[in-house]
């Protein structure tokens, strides 16, 4: 059984910066697919960024720039470097992992629990 723990989340002053983290355990985390979601209340939860097993990555427009994405395969971690952060970025950030397996690309998935980010002054 996969699990996700997501760490790094807090209180940080708008321009600031944090880095989140996801440790990966039950599975070889190097064949996983692996993102980074957020979620704030009342909305659906959205892509915040991606990165696939071979190191392509993918981001939201609004953190283009400022977040960087990153796996450390040695390590079992997921990482998600958030720099100059804004009031907008405040939300619950999810660690996703996502593999497709067989001839019919059946989807498995799992998600960490959430650490909470506030931008606030």
């Amino acid at each position: 059984q996969v699990q996700l723990v997501e760490s790094g989340g807090g209180l940080v002053q708008p321009g600031g910066s944090l880095r989140l983290s996801c440790a990966f355990s039950g599975s070889s985390f190097r064949i996983w697919n692996m993102g980074w979601y957020r979620q704030t209340p009342g909305k659906e939860r959205e892509l915040v960024a991606a990165i696939t097993v071979v190191g392509s990555t993918n981001y939201a427009d609004s953190v283009k720039d400022r977040f960087t994405i990153s796996r450390d395969n040695a390590k079992n971690t997921l990482y998600l470097q958030m720099n100059n952060l804004k009031p907008d970025d405040t939300a619950v950030y999810y660690c996703h992992a996502e593999k497709k397996v067989g001839f019919f690309a059946t989807t498995y998935d799992y998600w960490g629990q959430g650490t909470q980010v506030t931008v606030s002054s």
